[in-house]
Order: C-alpha cells, then sequence, then structure tokens
C-alpha cells in the first residue's frame, strides 16, 4: 500500500511537471514573476548562506588544524581539507538542505494557501494554466540563482577559515594559503555547481507539488509544509550520492 501511494505520488508529480514546463501565455508576466521568484527565494537567502558557511568555514579549519596536527603531516593540511570539504559537500549540498527548510517550506505553505482559499481554482476557471503561472518562475529562478549562492557559500567559508587565522592564531595565515592552493582542480568548483543545480530543482519543484496538491484546511497546508521539507532533504541526499559518482 505503501509503494503505491509512492507511486501515485511520483505519477501526480510528473503529470504537474507536464503541466509546468509549458510555454507561459503572457512571457511579460513570466519575465516579471520570475525576477519576483529570484528576488524572494535566492537573494532574500543569501544573508543566511553567508552567515551560515562563515562559521561553518572557520569550525571546519578549526577542527582540522586540532584533531589532525602531527609532526608527520605537512602544515598545509588543515587549509586543503577545508577547501576540499566547502567545495565538494558543504557550498552544494549541506547548504541545499539547509534551504530546502527555508525556501521548500516558503513555497509549500504560499501554494497550499492558494490552493485552499481556492485561488487556483480561479486561475483554472479563468482559462489559466495554474501549474506554469505559478511554479515555473519558482523553478527557472531558484536554478537560475542557486550558482551564485554556491560561489558565496565557498568563498565566505574560506573567508572564515582565515579569520580563524588571523583572529584566533590557530595557525600561520601562510600555512593556511599554501594548503588551499595545493593541488587545487577547478572541476571541483564545477561539479559543486553542477549539483547544485539538481538540488535547486528538487528544492522549488518538491515543495511546489506539496502545495498545489493540498486538500483541507490550514492543518493540511502546515503538515503539506513539513512533509516537502522532508521529502526534499531526503531526495538531495539520495540524488547527491549518485550525483557525486557520476561526476567524480
Amino acid at each position: 500500500m505503501l509503494i503505491y501511494n509512492w507511486l501515485t505520488a511520483f505519477g501526480r508529480y510528473i503529470i504537474l511537471m507536464g503541466r509546468t514546463f509549458a510555454i507561459p501565455e503572457r512571457l511579460r508576466m513570466f519575465w516579471k514573476q520570475y525576477i519576483k521568484e529570484m528576488a524572494q527565494l535566492g537573494v532574500d537567502s543569501i544573508g543566511i548562506v553567508l552567515l551560515i558557511s562563515f562559521f561553518i568555514g572557520a569550525v571546519i579549519c578549526i577542527q582540522m588544524k586540532l584533531n589532525i596536527e602531527s609532526p608527520w603531516m605537512p602544515r598545509w593540511v588543515a587549509g586543503y581539507t577545508t577547501r576540499e570539504i566547502m567545495l565538494l559537500e558543504f557550498s552544494s549540498s549541506i547548504m541545499c538542505l539547509i534551504l530546502a527548510g527555508k525556501v521548500g517550506s516558503n513555497i509549500a505553505s504560499e501554494i497550499g494557501t492558494m490552493r485552499v482559499t481556492q485561488q487556483i481554482d480561479a486561475l483554472d476557471i479563468m482559462g489559466v494554466n495554474s501549474a506554469c503561472y505559478l511554479i515555473l518562475p519558482k523553478v527557472i529562478g531558484m536554478i537560475t540563482i542557486m550558482p551564485f549562492l554556491v560561489i558565496f557559500s565557498s568563498v565566505m567559508g574560506i573567508l572564515g577559515a582565515y579569520a580563524t587565522a588571523y583572529i584566533g592564531h590557530i595557525m600561520p595565515p601562510d600555512d593556511l594559503t599554501a594548503g588551499l592552493q595545493h593541488s587545487f582542480q577547478a572541476w571541483f568548483m564545477w561539479m559543486s555547481i553542477i549539483k547544485s543545480l539538481f538540488f535547486a530543482f528538487i528544492i522549488s519543484s518538491v515543495p511546489a507539488y506539496f502545495g498545489y496538491t493540498v486538500e483541507g484546511g490550514s492543518v493540511e497546508v502546515g503538515k503539506a509544509s513539513t512533509d516537502a521539507v522532508v521529502t526534499s532533504s531526503v531526495l538531495i541526499l539520495f540524488s547527491d550520492v549518485f550525483l557525486t559518482q557520476l561526476l567524480s
């Protein structure tokens, strides 16, 4: 029965995405909504991304320095591991998990409220493709802004590591710089951005599905918002395993 429910939900999700990715009826209106969603979902998230990345970069640097320090290891190892962790996992996967809670709940509650207040039904009655009108700008806007959030996260994490070097005197800044520059591969940055594009689609489309298909009242909207965040987080973790294996 559980598998049947999952397959039913997946089928409804595919059908909804088929309606979503249609040619917008009014390109001018779509462009306006696209800019609005980029600002609301992406630009408004820059603050929390920078704050979390700064402190995570600092903590990773401290942990690496204090726990793997050994006479047998080069002094730049802490900087090297900090860079690898920030590029390969935190700035893409873990940051997207955090955004799934902030952005995903916002999308699910917004569309869910429109569903229970019959605003979506009104759009359908007027002949408007409500799925395309409501969901497509969110999906495209999130995919557009996510690579910039990943880059900002990586840069801020490295700045956090430098803050520990200069202010906390955990390690000499020259050793940190040597570690950050050691065996740098530009592909790791591209891999992080590519992964974030898939995660951005999950973060925007899955909560939109839960909000669009909600039935009931305000209590069901809250439950749909919770289910959207949980499902998005699980899908991000699953897809992270396959994308890492595929891109490595």
